[in-house]
């Protein structure tokens, strides 16, 4: 696989807050497939599953209970998405259909960060 596609004004890299990285590696590993890597300061980094945007989690930062800015995941599915985010440790805000014809979700993970979710066009 090559590396990421570069260039102005590119999304490139998330700080996500966490309580326990080992809770939101297992959580984000599970449910999306991320790749987790560890740097030789000992941190642990990600990437995404096409491997575009890579980032870190962020002790210490606590996740804003309240929407801001909304980072979207791209999945295959969104219900079976929804299924794993509850079975790992997250839970779901808003069920699939509040944006029809889009299907999208919102849900936060073990630590209360919150995400989108959209379904890829079939």
């Amino acid at each position: 696989m090559s590396g990421p596609t570069l260039g102005n004004g590119k999304i490139c890299y998330l700080k996500v807050p966490s309580d326990d990285v080992r809770v939101s590696v297992s959580f984000y590993q599970k449910v999306f497939g991320w790749t987790v890597r560890q740097r030789t300061d000992g941190s642990m980094a990600f990437d995404d599953g096409v491997g575009q945007v890579s980032g870190t989690w962020a002790l210490g930062e606590k996740a804003s209970p309240l929407q801001g800015i909304l980072v979207y995941i791209m999945v295959d599915n969104a219900e079976t998405t929804m299924f794993k985010i509850i079975s790992h440790g997250g839970s779901i805000m808003q069920e699939v259909g509040a944006d029809a014809p889009e299907v999208t979700a919102k849900f936060r993970d073990p630590f209360g960060n919150i995400w989108g979710l959209c379904e890829q066009p079939r």
